[in-house]
């Protein structure tokens, strides 16, 4: 018995000396970091191009936007406005230099505020007033083509406008409500706009008879310079009837249509008085997650409105209209070695739509002692983040140049113009507790990370 017990002790010591050679040899085993789990807010924030807008309409070289009412937007969870300016004083002539000064000197405000628009242009308010002839909308076009390239970072989208009564595609008094002069119209303003800024049309069935196509826009041609992949959709009768009065020609098809075209152009627009009731919150919200709407007119319809705030959803449109994007969760080692750093980070929308204009993420180390940053561009499209979809960016940035230290984690979401990527109040706030960092425009991963 004793020859057996020191057989077995011996062999035990054995086994235990080779595996304590091997983790020398293989050196030592890192930990595994925990995952963190982030919380969802359900705080109601502006974020850029989404939510509720507020329309500013002037006539031919009138007053320009109120610095005043603009910089004030924002503290009411807005950062978007309709702006429409109405051509009257030149439908048979040249923009002036008046009206061209006024366009720019809006656009500076807009920045200065930190907002962007959804631009409009038309001839006439009322229907029985005649709009412009082809020939002046092509010549008013070209002239606002430098306007559009100078200003392109605050214009959110455009819709198309121009014919007839408020720009809305009927009524014209030049017979410019047809397929042929529509297309006109279109092909000109993609035209003269910068290839990444989307136009909105007034009905499915204008889109559908220009490009002679009904199918949907999808991802094989999402975001490219193809026209139809431009080209999105405003309902300026939301929810006032069965067709919307005249919106739909086949409501069931032509609803499936804009469902499946919004994950990657825009809608929105506004109400109108209501044939019948007005619209429940229940089949309000069933409306919006299904057309995906970004953006909403808190100036008409008002009685709709405030029938949405006395039966308590108007703080869920506040909150989903547009896209809502949060952490979920993320691994996030606690060192950077060999001068690079692997991650992984996973996010969710909760909104109604997705987002239509490129961002730019970047992981961000921020020095704990000298709050020094450092900022790694990932590439990764967040427009891939559909609402209730996620998206996981698992990813390993280069930390070249950065020098020793703590560092907290950072994830910025900024304008993919220059102009603004420095600006906090156009980068993408996280709907997640205690991420924001106001003053930068970052989200806070929750992470403290050693660069050796």
């Amino acid at each position: 018995m004793k020859i057996i017990s020191s057989s077995i002790l011996f062999l035990v010591f054995a086994l235990l000396f080779f595996n304590c050679e091997k983790k020398k040899k293989d050196g030592p085993v890192e930990p595994v970091t925990a995952p963190i789990i982030y919380q969802e807010s359900s705080d109601i924030f502006p974020n850029p191009e989404r939510g509720f807008i507020h329309n500013y309409q002037t006539t031919s070289e009138g007053p320009g936007l109120n610095t005043s009412i603009l910089n004030g937007l924002r503290n009411n969870n807005v950062s978007m406005i309709m702006r429409l300016y109405y051509l009257e004083k030149f439908k048979d002539k040249a923009l002036s230099e008046a009206e061209l000064t006024l366009i720019n000197s809006d656009m500076q405000k807009l920045r200065n505020a930190g907002l962007k628009c959804v631009l409009r242009f038309a001839y006439t308010d009322d229907m029985a007033v005649s709009d412009a002839p082809l020939s002046v909308i092509i010549q008013h076009l070209d002239q606002l083509k430098p306007i559009f390239e100078e200003n392109k970072d605050v214009i959110a989208f455009m819709q198309a406008g121009f014919i007839g009564a408020w720009g809305e595609w009927h009524s014209s008094s030049n017979g410019l409500a047809t397929v042929e002069n529509e297309t006109k119209v279109l092909d000109k303003l993609l035209s003269v706009l910068p290839a990444d800024i989307m136009v909105q049309v007034r009905t499915p069935a204008a889109k559908q008879q220009i490009f002679n196509n009904i199918s949907p826009v999808d991802s094989t041609i999402a975001y490219t310079a193809d026209k139809r992949a431009r080209v999105g959709h405003h309902n300026d009768c939301f929810l006032s009837g069965e067709t919307d009065y005249g919106t739909y020609t086949n409501v069931k098809a032509d609803k499936e249509y804009i469902s499946k075209e919004a994950l990657y152009v825009p809608t929105g627009g506004e109400t109108c008085p209501p044939e019948g009731a007005f619209p429940d919150c229940a089949s309000s919200i069933a409306s919006m997650k299904l057309l995906k709407w970004t953006y909403l007119n808190l100036d008409w319809y008002q009685p709709t409105i405030s029938a949405w705030k006395t039966s308590g959803c108007f703080n869920e449109f506040q909150r989903n209209l547009g896209y809502r994007l949060l952490l979920v969760n993320a691994s996030l080692p606690d060192k950077a070695t060999n001068n690079s750093y692997t991650f992984e980070i996973s996010m969710t929308n909760k909104g109604y739509a997705p987002l239509y204009n490129y961002k730019k993420a970047n992981l961000v180390f921020k020095n704990a002692e000298s709050g020094k940053i450092y900022s790694f561009p990932l590439d990764v499209d967040l427009r891939v983040c559909k609402p209730n979809g996620s998206l996981t960016i698992n990813k390993s940035v280069s930390l070249g140049g950065i020098e020793k230290g703590s560092y907290d984690l950072f994830l910025s979401i900024t304008d993919q113009d220059e102009t603004l990527s420095k600006k906090p109040e156009y980068s993408i706030r996280l709907a997640n507790s205690n991420v924001w960092e106001e003053s930068t425009g970052m989200n806070n991963l929750q992470k403290k990370v050693t660069v050796d």
